[in-house]
């Protein structure tokens, strides 16, 4: 019972230091957010031990969001690694006392060649703070440590400060599921957003025949394509109809000489059509709901066939 009570406190007083942020974020929040999105070069973490950690992952999520971040250990720096910072560059200096001196000894380098420097510090009277374009305040009121000496409370507000300028910067510079997408294509994320244009069967792949083509056309680009399905275009490319395997089947049952039909006689008029800016997993929900296994991608009006996507170019994606 001891542990949880004391598991309890810890994680109140983790929450408290978040929320008593919320009323410091002022214009030197803004300002810091505009420095960061006007940057000409690299945004540069720095910070020792712990602090350290927290600016790796902050560093991790500003790379994820569209903006260039790197860490830069300052004991290493002073040692041969202050080379990397230039004077289009912003540097991100966390340090709770403000006094670390490893981070102090950076501050001339920065000075001198003339880079941005914003401090989150939770001391805003420190030499960091007072050295700094901008200075943060993300103290709190105690750690969660019990001997209130463990960096817990402070790092946890922290990295929520450094969470609240990547996401302020990520909706100053416009980014978008699609640039996510493209920074995550191997994740789970990055999997859930992937649009149907990146997995769907285009240009020669693309089964399409022509409102005039015989069955034996039809057939031979079904089966030729691979895709149990062919889409029926007019002369300029734009979508007339569908025909696949089972439509097929059902004239063949009604009809003797389907043979010596067209395509357009054979078509189903209308079918169902999604943009290549879908979701993926939207094209496989409807495809379920429908009880398909293709759909035809378009684009433009009248709709021009881009391309069709089938239920197995999914598999691969790990939608299923």
């Amino acid at each position: 019972m001891a542990d949880r009570l004391l598991a309890r406190r810890v994680l109140e007083t983790e929450a408290e230091a978040i929320r008593a942020l919320v009323p410091r974020l002022d214009e030197r929040f803004d300002r810091a957010v505009t420095l960061l999105r006007d940057c000409r070069g690299r945004v540069i973490l720095t910070g020792m031990g712990k602090s350290g950690l927290i600016c790796r992952k902050i560093a991790a999520t500003l790379t994820s969001t569209g903006t260039a971040a790197y860490f830069l250990h300052p004991a290493e720096a002073i040692h041969g690694d202050l080379g990397v910072i230039r004077s289009e560059d912003t540097v991100v200096a966390l340090s709770y006392s403000g006094e670390t001196d490893e981070i102090l000894r950076l501050l001339e380098t920065i000075r001198r060649l003339g880079a941005t420097l914003i401090a989150l510090t939770g001391a805003p009277r420190s030499t960091l703070a007072l050295a700094a374009d901008i200075a943060l305040d993300c103290s709190v009121a105690e750690e969660a440590c019990p001997m209130n000496l463990v960096p817990t409370a402070s790092t946890t507000a922290a990295l929520a400060l450094g969470d609240a300028l990547a996401m302020s910067l990520l909706v100053e510079k416009g980014f978008r599921e699609e640039d996510f997408v493209s920074l995550h294509p191997g994740g789970r994320l990055g999997r859930r957003l992937m649009r149907v244009e990146t997995v769907m069967h285009a240009g020669p792949e693309c089964p399409t025949v022509s409102g005039r083509a015989t069955m034996r056309d039809v057939i031979y680009e079904m089966s030729s394509k691979g895709l149990g399905m062919t889409c029926v275009v007019d002369d300029d490319g734009a979508l007339l109809g569908l025909i696949t395997d089972g439509d097929l089947r059902r004239h063949m049952d009604r009809s003797s000489n389907i043979m010596e039909r067209r395509a357009e006689d054979v078509m189903t008029r209308s079918p169902i059509a999604v943009s290549p800016s879908m979701l993926a997993a939207e094209a496989l929900n409807i495809m379920e709901q429908r009880k398909i296994t293709a759909l035809v991608v378009v684009r433009g009006t009248p709709p021009q066939v881009a391309g069709v996507v089938h239920l197995h170019d999914l598999w691969p994606t790990g939608l299923f």
